[in-house]
């Protein structure tokens, strides 16, 4: 799993981590019992204290998403995903309201953005299939 941070964002940097593996395990790019990184090496590849991935882990555990297991370290719980469809459309309008204001800010007319959001639906289902789906709309 790749994480990132934004210092520029005006966002803590605990909470872009914790929205980024919560985003990671609603998506399922995150598998149930998947280890997440281990605080160290993560702070070190990411230039940021450990104690900061920790907070984000910890916000985590509290939310019931991941669990610690002593001596072994941090993973996704493999019960049922307590994240609800409800907040996995929370996210997903998140991300939506994002794209949106980045489209006014551009100046991209609806029409246009609403033809590329197809396009890019078509091409991601397209690459999880293997390629055997024809496009909706040719």
């Amino acid at each position: 799993m790749i994480l990132q941070i934004d210092f520029q964002a005006g966002k803590p940097v605990y909470l872009q981590l914790a929205d980024q593996i919560r985003y990671a395990a609603a998506s399922g790019r995150l598998k149930s019992g998947e280890p997440l990184p281990a605080l160290r090496p993560l702070a070190e590849e990411l230039r940021i204290n450990r104690n900061t991935i920790a907070k984000a882990y910890a916000e985590l555990e509290s939310q019931g998403i991941i669990e610690t297991i002593p001596g072994k370290g941090y993973f996704l719980k493999s019960a049922k995903s307590p994240l609800s469809q409800q907040t996995r459309q929370r996210l997903l309008l998140t991300e939506i309201d994002e794209a949106v204001v980045m489209a006014h800010h551009l100046q991209i007319d609806r029409d246009t953005f609403l033809k590329t959001v197809e396009e890019r639906a078509d091409h991601f289902e397209l690459k999880s299939t293997g390629g055997k789906h024809e496009p909706s709309n040719p």
